[in-house]
């Protein structure tokens, strides 16, 4: 197994099963800080990871989701886990649409126990937000071992940029 594979795994390990991850979601925000450069928002959300992607239930009118519609490059991290992260985040739109289904089922049993009262179905802007991972860096017990991983080319980097 490559090294990138032995991460991925991990990830999988850390972070798969269905189970609920809460992370921190870094965007820029819509307008620019009082200097006119870009201004980084983060908040936390609860997460579910799949191959490769986190996915978020959330509304698509949130400021999240502005702010991603306007620039989709989003960074992600674990403090558990040591894991930090770039990514692609995409509105896969209303929860209820018929190709969001299977995905819906794993999200509803993942948030059981908060699910209903945070998520409106009948709302249209009810929606799904996967966050598709392009660089990471997995940090393995406090340094002993870093995996920086390029999900795009399904690699290892020396150094992932993410730090």
């Amino acid at each position: 197994m490559s090294e990138f594979q032995d991460g991925y795994k991990l990830l999988d390990e850390k972070f798969g099963g269905g189970k609920d991850n809460v992370l921190s979601l870094g965007t820029i925000a819509r307008e620019p800080g009082k200097d006119g450069r870009p201004r980084p928002i983060v908040r936390a959300v609860d997460a579910v990871y799949d191959d490769g992607v986190f996915y978020v239930t959330t509304n698509s009118k949130s400021n999240k989701m502005l702010q991603i519609a306007l620039n989709p490059e989003v960074s992600i991290a674990s403090t558990a886990e040591m894991f930090t992260a770039s990514g692609i985040g995409t509105n896969l739109g209303w929860i209820m649409k018929p190709e969001n289904a299977d995905l819906r089922t794993k999200l509803r049993t993942a948030f059981a126990p908060w699910y209903d009262s945070a998520n409106n179905e009948k709302d249209e802007n009810c929606c799904i937000l996967a966050i598709r991972l392009t660089r990471g860096t997995l940090n393995i017990n406090h340094w002993e071992k870093l995996y920086h991983m390029d999900f795009e080319n399904g690699k290892s980097m020396e150094n992932g940029g993410i730090f």
